[in-house]
């Protein structure tokens, strides 16, 4: 990294329109002390969409959804990879760069999906039915992504399906996503029951009473959502449709189903446009601060290991989705 570091005044002015002063007060020390550690060690910061705007327009040198920040973590060139995100996040980039140290602020950012479904589970599975291929969504474990045939993201998860060319896929863990993706194909899915816990909670009530409260307003519905849920908005999409959709349409008033501060962190970018935000916060990600980023740096804290075995079957289902 070369040239001068940013101060956080500067930096502010990205933000202050979602960040009151006086939180920002709370933030600059920490934001000077990352600045400045990841120059000393050669670390480049990744950050989901679902991150607060103080580290996600900030800190972060990478940016994105899950898709997004698997393809950037191959191009990356620093020593150190700090996941702004949950562990499976953590994981893929170790995955994806076995020869870099691979950092996750706090070992408490999992993820409700994550955690619904074992390799066991998936040996089991394909047990019952042979000669099925398995989908995995990433937000699994490296040993659940081992035990499967390929991988697949929000963003990608139909043309994965579809790649493989069969009549009848198993697609794990999402409930939602796979109902959701088998109708958008001619494909058998055969699901898990995993929800993640912000999704889940959306209703086609809470988009009738968004309608009716903010007339005229455009719902986006991420497809982890319910079925009916998605059935009810305007559009679904992973978060970075979302985004392209609204860079695109620019709608006056628009509303994201999905984690909240997804919505601080578009509308920066789109003045212009008035969001409403119905406020699902995803517990998990919010582990992550800028504390805790700090120390991860200075102290070298929670390094991502993987047992090579498994890492080298996990990658090759995250490669294989990768191509596609």
């Amino acid at each position: 990294m070369s040239g001068a570091l940013p101060s956080a005044a500067s930096l502010y002015r990205r933000v202050w329109r979602v960040i009151p002063p006086g939180e920002w007060a709370a933030f600059s020390d920490d934001i000077e002390a990352i600045l400045a550690l990841k120059r000393e060690r050669n670390a480049v910061i990744l950050a989901h969409n679902y991150q607060t705007p103080e580290i996600f327009h900030c800190v972060a040198d990478i940016v994105g959804d899950s898709l997004a920040l698997a393809r950037k973590a191959m191009t990356v060139e620093a020593h150190v990879i700090v996941l702004a995100g949950v562990h499976f996040m953590a994981e893929t980039a170790k995955l994806l760069n076995p020869d870099k140290t691979v950092l996750i602020p706090d070992l408490g950012a999992g993820c409700s999906l994550a955690d619904s479904i074992t390799a066991q589970d998936v040996r089991l599975m394909r047990q019952r039915y042979p000669g099925v291929p398995i989908v995995t969504y990433v937000n699994t474990s490296a040993e659940v992504k081992a035990e499967s045939d390929i991988c697949c993201t929000s963003a990608n998860a139909k043309a994965v399906v579809e790649s493989l060319g069969a009549p009848r896929v198993i697609m794990l863990p999402d409930e939602y996503l796979a109902h959701n993706i088998a109708a958008q194909t001619g494909v058998e899915i055969i699901a898990w029951k995993g929800h993640c816990e912000v999704h889940e909670r959306f209703t086609p009530a809470d988009i009738r009473e968004l309608r009716e409260s903010h007339p005229g307003v455009t719902v986006l519905a991420h497809p982890e959502c319910p079925p009916e849920v998605v059935a009810e908005a305007d559009f679904s999409g992973s978060t970075a449709a979302m985004c392209d959709y609204v860079e695109r349409q620019k709608p006056p008033r628009v509303v994201l189903m999905t984690e909240c501060s997804m919505s601080d962190n578009v509308a920066l970018a789109h003045p212009e446009i008035e969001f409403i935000r119905p406020c699902n916060l995803c517990p998990h990600m919010k582990q992550i601060t800028l504390a805790n980023i700090r120390v991860a740096l200075e102290q070298n804290q929670h390094v991502v290991t993987l047992e090579p075995e498994i890492a080298g079957r996990a990658r090759l289902a995250v490669e294989r989705m990768l191509t596609i």
